[in-house]
């Protein structure tokens, strides 16, 4: 090849190299960097990931076999490269790749990878072969290259989380209030940060900034010595997740929304999940408080010490909702708090989980003082988080309920309750629930079967994801005629537009909404 030929090679090679680095580093990110969950998503995508391979291979292979003794093979090389791109294009994303410093750090490692393959590419006869297997194994490229980058990673971590630590040491008239719960644990915090701003400076984890890093950013980037009180959410996918966060933000107060079958593929099991969460109940201090949800059959099964603060809608409680009463227009309901104080509250949220972690954010605040009074006026506010349980009007008869936020067992048991109390045709709109270990079918399942007690027609999203819930419905004999497999959320859509008669008020339950990684 000339020398104007290797350089238009090269500049296309890398480029074709790109495209495909870019696309399996969003599916990393989306993996949380995390060897299992990656290698989990390669295991359950062999089939279309390797298809596609296929045919890249021909596109690689063909102009290879043409090429031989020829010596336009860069021409050839280049329709190559080209083909490779078209097949690895940019494609819309439900939740885009974000162009963080490790993500560019994890690019920049790649491409050295990529450049170290083309240079015998470039020099040897037949070298492009070589670069070609390399494209090939582009998902196992990106994985080498965050292999590689661990300990830097590491180290940057480490710097960010000291840095983080110094600032909240020095304020120590800071009030830290930890927010943790298999579900319900963001509704929560941004409810307690509406009620709470009533009368403190607050600060919360902004939307999912629920891990070690995402609390440290947190700090580092928003907390001001102005703030009174810091609102930490705490996730977890392994154990000793929580106590790492703890450990950094020393919280005084606490609460444990629920407890559920939520992220099993890491946690192996419940009892795990259990003890994972109530490692922010281990960090409260004897002179602090924790809020436990006493509703939740794991959470009232545990042992604890005088600490802690109990709240729920059954049985005896220090902070109790009752007369719950749903509406189009909203959920009233009364709060009874420790003394036999007792105030009726006005919520546009829907559903009796919404009261629930109402509630909760209610005892906080009482503790905190501030009077249920105060509280009325800032229930009534409250805006519903978006895609938990969000009402979203289409029109006079049509209105969607987003729950589409990483659904799980509990929590879509209680989207339908709420579906079944709606007025109107009731449509559930699903690709059923994840990352559930070996639960995942039977769970699914059972959730067929809960759906066919509320719903008038049901539409399946993703025709894999979706085979064990369509046998729940079947085992509960709901008609077979009133459910559609579709193979995208925008035929699922369609289909809840579709159904009943024109006019008929309807309400559709989008009950989860699988990320680009399933």
């Amino acid at each position: 090849m000339t020398i104007l030929e290797t350089i238009f090679m090269a500049v296309l090679a890398l480029a074709a190299a790109g495209v495909g680095a870019v696309y399996f580093v969003h599916m990393l990110q989306l993996c949380s960097y995390q060897f299992g969950q990656y290698r989990h998503y390669l295991q359950k995508n062999t089939k279309s990931i390797f298809s596609l391979r296929r045919l890249e291979s021909l596109l690689l292979l063909l102009p290879w076999i043409l090429s031989q003794g020829r010596a336009d093979r860069g021409a050839y090389y280049g329709v190559m490269l080209l083909g490779y791109c078209v097949l690895n294009r940019p494609r819309k994303a439900k939740k885009p790749l974000v162009y963080t410093a490790r993500v560019k750090r994890l690019l920049a490692t790649s491409a050295v990878l990529y450049v170290l393959a083309l240079i015998p590419g470039l020099l040897l006869p037949y070298g492009m072969a070589i670069f070609g297997v390399v494209l090939l194994c582009t998902p196992l490229v990106v994985l080498l290259a965050n292999f590689i980058n661990t300990p830097v990673e590491k180290m940057v971590a480490r710097y960010y989380v000291e840095d983080a630590r110094k600032k909240l040491q020095s304020m120590p008239d800071l009030t830290v209030v930890g927010v943790t719960g298999s579900f319900g644990k963001t509704s929560t915090k941004y409810f307690l940060n509406t009620l709470l701003s009533t009368k403190y400076h607050v600060l919360m984890t902004p939307g999912n900034y629920n891990t070690t890093l995402g609390v440290v950013r947190t700090v580092r980037e928003m907390l001001s010595p102005t703030h009174q009180i810091f609102l930490c959410e705490m996730g977890a996918r392994h154990k000793g997740d929580i106590k790492e966060i703890c450990d950094l933000v020393h919280p005084r107060y606490g609460i444990i929304t629920a407890i559920g079958e939520q992220h099993l593929e890491s946690f192996g099991t419940v009892d795990t999940i259990i003890d994972t969460k109530f490692e922010l109940y281990d960090a409260i201090p004897m002179d602090g408080l924790c809020f436990l949800n006493e509703d939740n059959e794991f959470i009232a099964a545990r042992k604890v010490g005088s600490n802690v603060v109990r709240y729920g809608l059954e049985g005896e409680r220090d902070y109790k909702a009752s007369d719950i009463t749903v509406t189009q227009s909203g959920t009233e309901f009364t709060v009874s708090a420790p003394g036999g104080e007792s105030f009726r509250y006005k919520t546009r949220l829907l559903g009796e989980h919404n009261v629930q972690n109402i509630t909760a954010a209610i005892a906080v605040c009482h503790k905190l003082g501030i009077s249920l009074e105060e509280l009325q006026p800032a229930v009534r506010r409250l805006e519903p988080v978006p895609h938990r349980m969000q009402l979203i009007r289409g029109g006079s008869n049509y209105t969607v309920i987003d729950d589409a936020y990483n659904s799980n067992p509990k929590g879509a048991q209680a989207a339908l309750r709420t579906l079944s109390m709606c007025q109107g045709l009731r449509i559930l709109v699903t690709p059923g629930m994840v990352e559930l270990g070996e639960r995942e079918f039977d769970l699914n399942f059972q959730f067929g079967k809960q759906a066919a007690a509320c719903c008038d027609y049901v539409a399946l999203v993703n025709p894999r994801q979706a085979e064990p819930i369509r046998q729940g419905l079947a085992a509960a004999e709901f008609p077979e005629e009133k459910i559609l497999v579709a193979d995208t959320l925008q035929q699922a859509l369609a289909f809840a537009q579709s159904c009943g008669q024109p006019g008929e008020p309807r309400f559709v339950l989008l009950e989860n909404d699988l990320p680009d990684n399933y």
